[in-house]
């Protein structure tokens, strides 16, 4: 191996990086210049706009723009919600840009993806999350000031009595709390676009960023609530109740759609709430469903142009939504199932050359025959260098589904012949979404890793130590040279886990390469139990035959960027074109001013876009896709069942050359004080089960 591959500060790509032109290079710095200078305007019009400054200039800008074919509604989708998606766009042009940036020599991006805050009440933050924070709690309380200051002065100026002061105090500010709802719900749905390139620019994956979803779900529904409630006592006051919660008007605000929206959020929040989550997680999750009525209901009540505020965010959610269901409609290949004795089941799932991901990756599993409704994430247990055509992961049998997962695997085993040949056999049927999870492969940019895993917690770091030692075996940059594992188990039989995976095969005499030192604790167990034998013994319960099936999609995770790029601005530009279309040659010619179903032509052309021009695209992916799968001969270089299941010479090979690295102590847990080196800088990993 290279020795000054060793001593590079950070990863390297395996792909040279080319140096650029001065022409590329200064359009690229052009590109992120003007990225960050929409952000700014964008975020400073948010800030203006509950003060009567902004929005004067918004009312100057409003007339300024009228000539256009969308009207109001197109001048406050621009300056409102296309920010959003101009800065997507911006992202995706300089995406090779970004990809460097990972593989640099220099931090660069880096100073604003790791860790800013450590200890505090929002746990871990990187420095580009500690200022959305902080500008969202700036902005709520100066948005509450300025409104309340803003009402005060235009009761003031009135000449009421004192039970319409209060009346007109309530209905100003349930608007004004409504319009903060929308700027919060600009948001709301981004932190959950799995696929996101906004999330991939400061490099956090999405199962860090929901949240983020989630205090913005409580800082929206608390808003939402408080606007209804504001009007509804104001309309109490008033002796008019019913008839305003009936009420769908034509023109203006439609009260009956929001009544059904604020509705449907309540429910959604509701069960959303920890207690509830913790009873009954699918009565969590199916009621979130009616995320579909909440954000229809509001396009209803609040008619196009104000609906327009908040549909960037909105839009690049369907996006994601939709490319996640193409991808997840396709039935992958299960190359292998096996039902471990330790209660823990290994899938070896097919997938396609091209696929990209690292070693800190993540699935999202459905298996049709236990249920067309359950998806359940589960790490990714093999290394990207492992195998070109094949993915690994273990599941550990915690619950219903997985016990049922467990049992179908073991009935298709027994299962050897069918009673007659019309008789089908028996078989599991997989879908998968992902994989998801960082892009830069942080395990390789430390010299010193200790990683603490508890239970099946050490899935992710077989991946991790596979990747790291096929690194070291085929001369590729890798900086880590010394790795403890800190393994804490309840019971002596999840220890075969370690032996899913052959040290020595991958890289042979890794021990004068690599300092590699594995500590096992068993908690629940004083002393070894002799009746069970050798420890490491990996006994295979049960064997699946291949599925038939094809590879993994790559639309979402970490797929093709110029694929994925192109179907954002396609769907984008589409609906962009749609949008000046149906006003050009229909709403405006037909003199069409009801807002509710303006609303709902506005909500139904996001959709039409998504689905249209969007779906050309994905068609045209697949069709490129199965030509690269076809090129790459498939059939010849594709993993096989047997070679990925572990032979007892395999075991008896790990006993005999792995036992000096590996200590076993029981009745005990990890101290980490003597543990942890002073003054050594190291990467600290945690997982549990």
């Amino acid at each position: 191996m290279d020795e000054n591959s060793v001593q590079e500060p950070l990863l390297l790509s395996e792909i040279s990086v080319k140096k650029t032109s001065l022409f590329v290079s200064s359009v690229k710095w052009i590109l992120k210049i003007l990225m960050w200078a929409i952000f700014v305007a964008w975020i400073g019009v948010i800030f203006l706009f509950p003060t009567q400054f902004g929005n004067g200039l918004l009312e100057k800008y409003i007339h300024a723009t009228t000539g256009n074919p969308c009207g109001i509604t197109g001048s406050l989708f621009l300056v409102l919600s296309g920010p959003v998606l101009v800065i997507a766009f911006l992202i995706i042009s300089g995406d090779e840009e970004f990809q460097q940036k990972k593989s640099s020599k220099h931090p660069g991006v880096r100073l604003w993806t790791f860790p800013f805050l450590v200890d505090g009440p929002f746990g871990v933050v990187s420095a580009a999350e500690f200022i959305g924070i902080l500008l969202f709690v700036v902005y709520v309380i100066w948005a509450l000031y300025a409104y309340i200051i803003q009402s005060l002065n235009r009761i003031s100026g009135e000449d009421l009595t004192l039970m319409e002061e209060s009346i007109l105090f309530l209905k100003m500010m349930g608007g004004h709390l409504g319009s903060m709802g929308l700027y919060c719900m600009a948001f709301l749905f981004l932190p959950v676009a799995r696929g996101s390139v906004l999330l991939r620019f400061i490099n956090i994956p999405f199962e860090h960023a929901t949240r983020y979803h989630v205090w913005l779900g409580h800082l929206t529904m608390v808003l939402f609530t408080l606007h209804g409630l504001l009007y509804v006592v104001g309309w109490a006051m008033e002796g008019n109740l019913l008839h305003k919660l009936l009420s769908w008007k034509d023109i203006g605000v439609a009260i009956l759609p929001g009544v059904i929206s604020l509705v449907a959020g309540l429910l959604m929040w509701v069960t959303s709430l920890p207690p509830v989550r913790k009873w009954n997680f699918e009565l969590f999750f199916y009621t979130h469903q009616l995320y579909v009525v909440f954000v229809l209901g509001l396009a209803l009540h609040v008619g196009d142009f104000i609906f327009s505020m908040a549909a960037g965010g909105i839009f690049l959610f369907m996006l994601d939504r939709f490319l996640r269901l193409c991808q997840s409609r396709r039935t992958v290949d299960i190359i292998s199932a096996k039902s471990l004795p330790c209660g823990t089941v290994e899938l070896v799932l097919s997938k396609p050359g091209n696929l990209r991901y690292n070693a800190l990756s993540f699935v999202f599993l459905q298996i049709r025959e236990l249920s067309w409704l359950q998806w359940h994430p589960f790490s990714v247990s093999s290394s990207p260098l492992d195998g070109k055509y094949h993915l690994s992961i273990l599941i550990k049998v915690l619950g219903e589904w997985t016990a049922r997962l467990r049992g179908s695997i073991m009935n298709i085993s027994e299962a050897e012949q069918p009673a007659s040949p019309s008789q089908p056999r028996p078989k599991i049927t997989a879908s998968v979404e992902g994989p998801y999870g960082h892009e830069a492969p942080y395990h390789l940019m430390y010299e010193n890793l200790i990683l603490v895993a508890g239970g099946i917690g050490i899935s992710p770091f077989l991946a991790i130590l596979s990747d790291i030692l096929h690194r070291v075996n085929e001369g590729r940059p890798c900086l880590p040279r010394n790795i403890l594992i800190v393994w804490a188990v309840k019971r002596s039989n999840e220890l075969p886990l370690l032996s899913t995976m052959d040290l020595e095969s991958i890289c042979p005499y890794f021990y004068d390469k690599l300092n590699l030192e594995i500590s096992i604790y068993v908690t629940r167990e004083s002393d070894p139990p002799l009746e069970e034998g050798d420890i490491h013994n990996v006994t295979v319960s049960s064997v699946c035959p291949m599925s038939k099936g094809c590879g993994m999609s790559v639309l979402v995770g970490t797929g093709d960027s110029i694929w994925s790029g192109l179907y954002v601005i396609s769907s984008t530009v589409g609906f962009v074109i749609s949008l000046g279309i149906l006003y050009i040659f229909y709403i405006n010619p037909c003199s069409i001013s009801t807002w509710w179903y303006k609303g709902l032509l506005f909500f139904g052309c996001m959709l039409a876009s998504v689905v249209i021009f969007g779906g050309l695209v994905v068609g045209l992916w697949h069709l490129w896709e199965k030509k690269i799968s076809a090129r790459e001969e498939y059939e010849e270089n594709r993993l096989k069942p047997g070679m990925v299941q572990h032979n007892e010479d395999a075991v008896n090979l790990f006993q005999k050359n792995h036992t000096s690295i590996t200590t076993i102590q029981y009745g005990s847990r990890p101290d980490f004080k003597g543990m942890i080196p002073c003054n050594v800088r190291f990467c600290l990993a945690c997982v549990t089960q």
